[in-house]
């Protein structure tokens, strides 16, 4: 290899946004990816389930693709790993409860005997083509976390994944300092950092506050049935919860397929270790007395289908909510979620139980790095480049100010735009073009069939309504033979608005006749000239612009 290649660094998403984060590296003939996740919708885009990175570059290069490199197993990081592995065959490399939770990914997309999985632990160095890749121990709020270090032919690139250092983890594995510290000593050429909390100051708190909180609310609630809802993936959080049901005695019940899931692969891979008969199947917990029961339950964020929403809005099969319980919701709601939060805390007091949330109490911890973990990984790592990675503009730009700060060359920090191309040398960094990018909207079985023009039209459906204009026209004479006729859906209700509805026919019926007079008498533009009638119509009329769609049909 030329000691001028240099390493070309592609962000295919994570930057100016959370979530959807994939990260190219590529030396010579060889490329690695760094995590593959997903993003939800925002309320932008109506009807769509997932949002997915623009992949075409690795399709498309898919014979130079030599391995996925997980950091952790959250769906921000593997949640786009299916659609990846329908375009190309390449192995994912991981520890085994990341692979564990990808394998059950996999399975819903009838992939699994089809991918290479390859389980790695914190300590291991592996080659993956030119590059050597070592898996760091770190904590985060999933079992199985790593930072990476990859080890390129021109120095060492430190990726810290998400992360926070937790001086008292629940296993008992803190995050290997002492080894990002030798690798700066040993020189890190560039540092790729997240950046989700930055705004906080100081350190973010161990999860085993949470486990203290949850010990003095079951002791302070041995009368009531207790629902904690959580994110399914936080392991150990879950395991806190058992072992405040087994110290009180009580059995607990599993609701919603991704926590029986997360549960099920800790349990099998010895990240979880539950005390025997403490689990109880869901359809067993009428034989028990409510104080005897604890429902751990998905739902935290609000999600409309979620087993928590379910029980709110008396539409569970196996859970109703009722005066007495008590309801723990062990979780932040992720920005954008707040209101279908709220609206299910609201509807839980309605029914007479007993909310509990994070502003109320320490039910939750961040499993993301507040500023002083930031700085001392920096002053660990000592970069050369610096590159903020993970969050939003301001959350890029604030870690880049930091860095900053701890001495780092402003001249070497460089906040990336994804589809952006950067090749970095020893002693250089530049940009050098850019690839396909973007966000792929999955919609259903639709994948990137839904783009901006669909989803304007959504969002105009959505907002003013649809008017169907119909008539019948002779073709040799041109004239109207029967209509117009008009269809409102979101719009208005057309039995109370036939004045309405009668004006837009006269206004569809001259506009018809103006062009068929004018020997205008094509299809499209009879079509059109109908269109921007009514719609100038409409709009003086009720200041609404529906979607207008007029229908010709032609009698001979």
């Amino acid at each position: 290899m030329s000691k001028k290649q240099k390493l070309k660094i592609i962000p295919l998403g994570g930057l100016d946004e959370i979530g959807k984060n994939i990260t190219v590296f590529e030396y010579g003939k060889d490329i690695i990816v760094v995590d593959c996740g997903l993003m939800f919708p925002d309320e932008e885009m109506p009807g769509i389930d997932i949002v997915i990175p623009d992949m075409s570059y690795l399709v498309k290069n898919s014979d130079r693709v030599r391995g996925v490199i997980l950091t952790h197993g959250h769906e921000d990081h593997i949640g786009a790993l299916p659609y990846l592995f329908k375009e190309i065959d390449v192995p994912v490399f991981g520890t085994s409860f990341s692979l564990g939770l990808v394998e059950n990914k996999l399975k819903e997309h009838g992939l699994s005997t089809n991918v290479k999985m390859v389980a790695k632990k914190p300590g291991d160095i592996f080659p993956v083509g030119c590059f050597n890749i070592e898996f760091i121990r770190s904590n985060h709020s999933i079992p199985g976390a790593v930072a990476l270090a990859i080890h390129t032919p021109i120095g060492t690139i430190l990726h810290t994944g998400d992360f926070k250092i937790d001086s008292t983890p629940i296993d008992g594995e803190m995050m290997d300092l002492a080894r990002i510290g030798e690798l700066g000593k040993q020189g890190v050429l560039a540092l790729f950092s997240e950046s989700t909390n930055v705004e906080r100051p100081g350190f973010t708190m161990s999860e085993r506050t949470v486990g203290v909180t949850f010990d003095e609310i079951f002791r302070n609630h041995q009368s009531n049935r207790i629902i904690v809802a959580t994110f399914a993936s936080n392991v150990h959080r879950i395991q806190q919860i058992i072992n405040a049901a087994y110290t009180y005695r009580r059995k607990v019940a599993i609701s919603g397929r991704s926590m029986m899931n997360a549960i099920n692969v800790a349990i099998e891979l010895g990240y979880m270790k539950v005390p025997k008969n403490t689990i109880i199947e869901i359809d067993e917990i009428e034989k028990y007395p409510s104080e005897k029961l604890v429902i751990i339950t998905t739902g935290s964020q609000g999600e409309a289908m979620s087993a928590l929403t379910r029980m709110a809005f008396a539409d569970h099969k196996k859970v109703s909510i009722t005066h007495g319980d008590t309801v723990i919701i062990s979780a932040t709601p992720i920005p954008g979620n707040e209101k279908t939060v709220s609206r299910v805390i609201n509807q839980l007091f309605k029914l007479g139980a007993e909310v509990i949330y994070e502003s109320l109490a320490d039910i939750h911890v961040s499993g993301h790095a507040c500023r002083e973990e930031l700085k001392l990984i920096l002053s660990l790592a000592k970069p050369k480049f610096f590159f903020p990675v993970h969050g939003e503009f301001r959350h890029l730009m604030q870690h880049a100010k930091l860095a900053q700060s701890m001495g780092i060359d402003e001249d070497n920090i460089y906040i990336l735009t994804i589809g952006e191309v950067m090749e970095l040398g020893r002693d250089s960094c530049k940009k050098a073009g850019t690839v396909p990018s973007g966000k792929v909207l999955v919609d259903g079985l639709g994948v990137g069939d839904v783009g901006n023009i669909v989803l304007r039209d959504r969002k105009h459906l959505a907002e003013d309504g649809l008017i169907v204009v119909v008539v019948n026209i002779d073709c040799q004479s041109k004239e109207i033979t029967a209509g117009p006729d008009v269809i409102s859906r979101g719009f208005v209700y057309m039995r109370e608005s036939e004045d309405l509805i009668e004006a837009i026919k006269d206004c569809a019926r001259k506009a018809i006749e103006d062009c068929l007079n004018k020997n205008a008498g094509d299809w499209n533009t009879i079509k059109s000239r109908v269109k921007n009638k009514i719609s100038d119509f409409l709009y003086e009329k009720t200041k609404r612009k529906p979607m207008i769609l007029p229908v010709i049909m032609e009698t001979e």
